[in-house]
């Protein structure tokens, strides 16, 4: 039996239909409204923060990128990086775009560092195969892909104090190659409170071989910080916390020579450097 609806009702309906197609044309308008921006270039260790449209699909080096409401994406240059980086997006609306980040590289100075306990630099097999185990189950925490932005936030130092080493540079412990520093040293008086640098969860809380008192905090969309050789661990796995926030204490626990807070920034398994993360412009 036909539907047959009164003049008011079909415009009614009529009028509906409008509203619809207009808020659908003006959700198009407002994410072609937001325009492709990511940096020029970037040097080698840097986070990368780019702004697409939302709903945006983006990938590069082979990974898609997570995008927040806003259409911001973040991913990481390494140390050894060269070129440029190509990010792929596709937006709502299909269209197709590629940006080429251009890649400026970096010297990377030989830091000899004497002292240190010898078992750290050339360990004998059981240790070797505690600190492969250890590494392994902290490197499975850098997977994750949380929908938190701390990221997002202006860095603060965890503790202030002296560089006292620098990210990327090779490193000679006790006369033996090793592999380039992966993070920033910063010198401080043992016990001196280490606060959160941006906001996030802690993913791992422990005491290992290599590394002394380890701390994972993750600020979402593969960003991450490691805070190494702490006296004190003041956190547990699970717990959310704010910047500046304290989350332990520096020490000189594991591979030092010394109390000093080391600080890892990665981007999942490629890991990036702090400092030029605090000079990012907010």
């Amino acid at each position: 039996m036909p539907i047959i609806l009164s003049l008011s009702s079909w415009r009614r309906l009529l009028g509906a239909l409008v509203i619809l197609v207009f808020s659908c044309l003006v959700g198009v308008a407002r994410a072609d409204s937001v325009p492709i921006t990511f940096p020029d270039s970037v040097q080698q260790g840097s986070m990368v923060i780019g702004r697409v449209p939302p709903g945006s699909q983006v990938t590069t080096a082979g990974r898609e990128l997570r995008v927040t409401g806003y259409g911001t994406v973040v991913f990481g240059v390494g140390r050894d990086a060269s070129g440029r980086q190509t990010v792929s997006i596709t937006t709502p609306d299909s269209r197709q775009q590629n940006v080429a980040v251009a890649i400026t590289p970096r010297d990377w100075p030989i830091e000899r560092i004497d002292g240190v306990p010898p078992k750290t630099v050339s360990p004998p097999p059981e240790i070797a195969r505690r600190i492969q185990r250890e590494q392994a189950a902290v490197s499975a925490q850098r997977t994750r892909n949380d929908d938190r932005v701390g990221f997002a936030q202006t860095f603060v130092w965890p503790v202030k104090g002296r560089i006292s080493g620098r990210f990327g540079n090779q490193r000679i412990y006790n006369g033996t190659p090793g592999s380039a520093h992966s993070g920033m040293d910063i010198a401080a008086a043992e016990g001196t409170p280490v606060k959160a640098p941006a906001s996030g969860v802690i993913t791992f809380a422990d005491d290992l071989y290599l590394t002394g008192g380890t701390v994972l905090l993750d600020h979402g969309y593969g960003i991450s910080s490691n805070f190494l050789h702490l006296s004190r661990i003041d956190v547990e796995v699970g717990d959310s916390v704010e910047q500046g926030e304290v989350i332990g204490a520096v020490g000189a626990t594991g591979r030092a020579t010394g109390p000093h807070l080391h600080w890892g920034m990665n981007w999942f398994d490629t890991r990036i450097d702090p400092l030029l993360v605090l000079d990012r412009a907010p």
